[in-house]
């Protein structure tokens, strides 16, 4: 399936019929976004992240309790890019807005659930365990496109409230309607980190996997159909001090497969 075929064939709306369209946040860590066309758009919400301290990877109480106020007027519905997979623990401080159970689905080739090397420390590859810990609300996280190297590593007390799923296993609308109406509860909110994309397809700071761009729009596609989604968001931008010529093309692929998600998803951006 195309994604014109994914577009027009009856099953989104028509952007008269959205009853609302998602705000858009840009969280400036690195500026990347400064060069991606897709940010070009004075609809959007930019929140100036440069000047905190100690946020990469790793983000002590001090580093929390600044970004909590920098987003702390805005809500968790909406899309929100938050730069380079260094910053996906953002993804527990938006969820922690929500104020009703949830699902969380990620689609990451990391599942994100290591214990934190620093105890206090909320850390990219630790912020899963810290939300099935500490929000109560959340009641399911799916990972999706996690290594299978990696999804072994996962402690088995989280057994229960954890699923990973396939690619070939969610490509088919009938598995996921069953595993959905047995296992997740309440509205869904979205996690994309670009990793789980082919290298063709997304340029980021970590291992990747095999998703081809489209293939991942036809999994979110089924999900956004299914479910009531309130809020999403994406990162996985490119890895600062490549050398230039790297770079810039790094930031060309990442910023057309930006532009590409965002268009799509904003044809589902009724709430």
């Amino acid at each position: 399936m195309n994604k014109q075929e994914l577009l027009t064939n009856g099953r989104c709306k028509k952007k008269a019929d959205r009853e609302t369209v998602w705000p858009v946040v840009i969280m400036n860590f690195t500026g990347v976004y400064a060069h991606e066309v897709f940010a070009r758009n004075n609809q959007f919400i930019w929140l100036d992240c440069r000047h905190l301290s100690g946020t990469r990877g790793y983000c002590d109480k001090e580093g929390i309790r600044k970004l909590k106020r920098v987003i702390a007027g805005y809500p968790a519905e909406g899309i929100h890019f938050i730069d380079s997979g260094n910053y996906h623990y953002l993804t527990k401080l938006w969820t922690d807005k929500l104020r009703v159970p949830f699902s969380l689905i990620v689609f990451d080739h990391h599942p994100d659930m290591q214990p934190p090397l620093f105890k206090g420390m909320l850390s990219c590859g630790s912020w899963v365990k810290d939300m099935l810990d500490w929000n109560m609300l959340c009641k399911k996280v799916v990972i999706v496109g996690a290594s299978d190297k990696l999804i072994r590593t996962v402690p088995e007390e989280y057994g229960q409230r954890v699923s990973f799923y396939s690619e070939a296993t969610l490509a088919h609308e009938k598995g996921w309607h069953n595993f959905s109406s047995a296992y997740i509860e309440g509205p869904v909110y979205l996690s994309i980190d670009k990793d789980v994309l082919n290298p063709a397809s997304a340029v980021t700071d970590w291992d990747q996997g095999s998703f081809s761009l489209q293939e991942l729009e036809e999994l979110l596609a089924i999900v956004l159909r299914k479910e009531r989604v309130v809020g999403i968001d994406i990162c996985g931008e490119c890895q600062q001090g490549m050398p230039l010529p790297q770079y810039l093309e790094a930031e060309e692929i990442n910023g057309e497969t930006n532009k590409e998600l965002f268009d799509f998803l904003m044809h589902y951006s009724h709430m």
